[in-house]
């Protein structure tokens, strides 16, 4: 066994870059353990010893040298004449350690540090790919689809009884070393995943556990789109321009805010680039995803009314008291036919614009503000 071993360990140190020492320590522990679980009696102290130059095993019992056996503590103690043979100079009461060969050890022993050897082998790997992987958390690559795995999401306790089972689809990609999982949630709505796809993703977390690396990735996450307009323009990559906010409904619309640090270079422009090369290229990977791009401001009034586009905004009124108060609010008023485009489908686009500028917004028309003609006025003298 111990020339096996002793070229596995090698073998590790150079390909894997595990060092012997680590097995080494497990591989004692493991041998411990099996040893106590198959031989030791309840009294025996044992201890097992791995050479680390030649792999070596050598079981070890400590036992306390003494004049003739006692019934009950025989197994941890040795005749003053056997131990002489080991320690000429061992006397009464010394403790004297005894190398013993238990029957079948060896080839248990063999077999347990194959056990050892392969779990360090995964545990080096999973550590290498989750060192690997993690750096590139907030990031995004690219992930081919591998499998679908079918989720039921059952009725919490406080629905109402009834309530059917939803079924959900898991998507897993292969993303090289690694498999990565995406959720429902991390789906863009209407997008189709299937066998052999390649996607780009964006790396939500990775996380650890005894079964193995968990990816999480997503392409409905905002950051998705910041991410893409980084690969698509190189003054975002390059910190000219610079992306302020951002909101998101993922499949249907995002906005974002962004300002440029170089007075010469215009951050819309950089972000649309010739012809719209460089945003038809995000909207194509989106699935069409419609994009609005404005300028970012500090002053409340220019950022949401941009924020509004494409509705035109006629005015907007900062409510300083709520302001003072720590709460950001306004009332923005647009001509009544921009009320529906400035408000969009569902609320839309209301929606979108109060998680990009951070302000909560009540649109109103401008008819609205009209005080209504009391019917029984009478403008005669």
């Amino acid at each position: 066994m111990k020339n096996e071993l002793n070229e596995a360990l090698d073998l590790l140190e150079k390909e894997k870059n595990i060092k012997r020492e680590i097995i080494l320590e497990a591989l004692e522990n493991a041998l411990i353990h099996t040893y106590k679980k198959n031989y030791k009696d309840e009294q025996e102290d044992v201890d097992i010893r791995v050479n680390p130059k030649n792999g070596e095993v050598k079981v070890v019992s400590k036992r306390i040298v003494v004049d003739e056996y006692s019934e009950e503590f025989e197994s941890t103690e040795i005749l003053l004449e056997d131990a002489q043979k080991i320690k000429k100079n061992a006397k009464i009461g010394d403790t004297i350690e005894v190398e013993i060969l238990p029957k079948n050890f060896g080839r248990i022993a063999a077999g347990t540090a194959k056990q050892i050897i392969l779990q360090k082998i995964r545990e080096a790997e999973r550590d290498q790919i989750f060192s690997d992987y993690n750096i590139k958390a907030g990031d995004i690559l690219s992930g081919t689809v591998d499998r679908l795995e079918r989720v039921e999401i059952r009725p919490r306790d406080d629905e109402p009884a009834g309530t059917p089972v939803k079924v959900r689809n898991n998507v897993i990609f292969d993303i090289g070393k690694a498999e990565a999982i995406m959720s429902a949630k991390g789906q863009i709505p209407g997008e189709t995943y299937s066998h052999g796809g390649k996607f780009l993703l964006y790396i939500m977390d990775i996380k650890t556990s005894p079964k193995g690396i968990f990816i999480h990735v997503s392409r409905a996450e905002p950051n998705f789109v910041l991410k893409l307009f980084e690969r698509e323009v190189p003054e975002i990559k390059d910190g000219i321009v610079e992306i302020k906010s951002i909101s998101r409904e993922a499949g249907v619309r995002s906005k974002i805010a962004v300002i440029s640090n170089d007075p010469d270079v215009e951050p819309i422009g950089a972000c649309v680039g010739n012809r719209g090369i460089r945003v038809n290229a995000i909207v194509d990977e989106l699935c069409g995803e419609k994009i609005d791009i404005v300028n970012y401001s500090e002053n409340p009034e220019e950022l949401i009314s941009a924020a509004l586009l494409p509705a035109q905004v006629s005015k907007v009124i900062v409510d300083e008291e709520a302001f003072a108060a720590g709460r950001k609010e306004a009332v923005v008023i647009v001509d009544d036919s921009q009320l529906s485009l400035a408000i969009g489908k569902s609320g839309l686009n209301a929606r979108l614009a109060a998680r990009l500028t951070g302000w909560k917004i009540d649109i109103k028309s401008s008819s609205s503000l009209i005080p209504e003609m009391d019917e029984d006025y009478d403008d005669e003298d």
